[in-house]
């Protein structure tokens, strides 16, 4: 380029990406998908389960391209990238896939009604002129795991459910296939491996935030083993420190005189 073209042209540093709704006011989740969101992304970051930086987030825009719709996963893992510092700038708000330079790792999907279109579109939605269901946007774009987690039964009478409440799909050069072996995860305890990641999924029944026992979709180990909550390994380490000290009081010794 000539001293005169750079003179006179404008160097274009970042996208105008004023024209993109990054955010509104409808509530769109009910508390049992809120709730879930919540589990899947507080113990990545009170566990220290993933070597750092990593970006989990649940109910963010994934913006893939400059002009549209972004779609927007129940829960987002990307590895490698990190939240910017300051909020105010509106680059900074959702995930922009030119801003972080990579598409997420994992987009999880949970369905709450039969309208959500996680693996096929409803009436409703092709009423509206849409025509690719969430699966195969995502297999398009390339996302690496694509989850869909069902634990009310909502679209059990899709055929890549087919009964399943957990199914996860992976990336190939033909599209996704199923990383779940058939019939998907259908009983408590039953986990998948994302490889990956080097986090399993599994289903999990206990009590989250309250004293009720609901079906959960949790991060886990290797060998299926849950990744805690910072409240959980909280209890855990008062749970030790008690049996600690009532050994110590069984061999005549006062645990607070150590």
């Amino acid at each position: 380029m000539t001293q005169e073209l750079l003179d006179t042209e404008e160097i274009v540093t970042e996208l105008d990406i004023s024209h993109l709704v990054i955010e509104d006011d409808a509530p769109v989740d009910n508390f049992q998908s809120e709730e879930q969101q919540r589990l899947l992304v507080e113990p990545l970051y009170s566990s220290k389960a993933l070597s750092v930086p990593f970006l989990a987030a649940a109910n963010v825009g994934l913006f893939y391209k400059l002009k549209g719709e972004p779609i927007v996963p129940d829960m987002l893992l990307s590895l490698g990238v990190q939240r910017p510092e300051d909020f105010s700038q509106r680059q900074n708000r959702s995930y922009f896939v030119w801003e972080f330079g990579k598409n997420p790792e994992v987009c999880i999907e949970i369905v709450s009604n039969t309208e959500g279109d996680e693996l096929s579109l409803s009436k409703k939605s092709q009423q509206k002129g849409k025509t690719v269901a969430k699966k195969d946007l995502y297999a398009q774009l390339g996302i690496p795991y694509y989850v869909v987690f069902d634990p009310l039964q909502q679209v059990q009478g899709k055929a890549e459910m087919n009964g399943a409440m957990l199914r996860v799909w992976t990336i190939s050069p033909v599209g996704y296939l199923e990383l779940t072996a058939s019939p998907g995860i259908v009983a408590i305890g039953q986990s998948v491996w994302l490889e990956g990641v080097g986090l399993g999924l599994t289903l999990w029944e206990g009590q989250f935030e309250e004293e009720v026992t609901r079906l959960w979709l949790r991060w886990c180990d290797r060998q299926g083993q849950v990744i805690p909550t910072g409240a959980e390994r909280a209890d855990e380490a008062e749970l030790k420190a008690q049996r600690f000290a009532e050994r110590l009081q069984a061999m005549g010794i006062n645990p607070d005189e150590i």
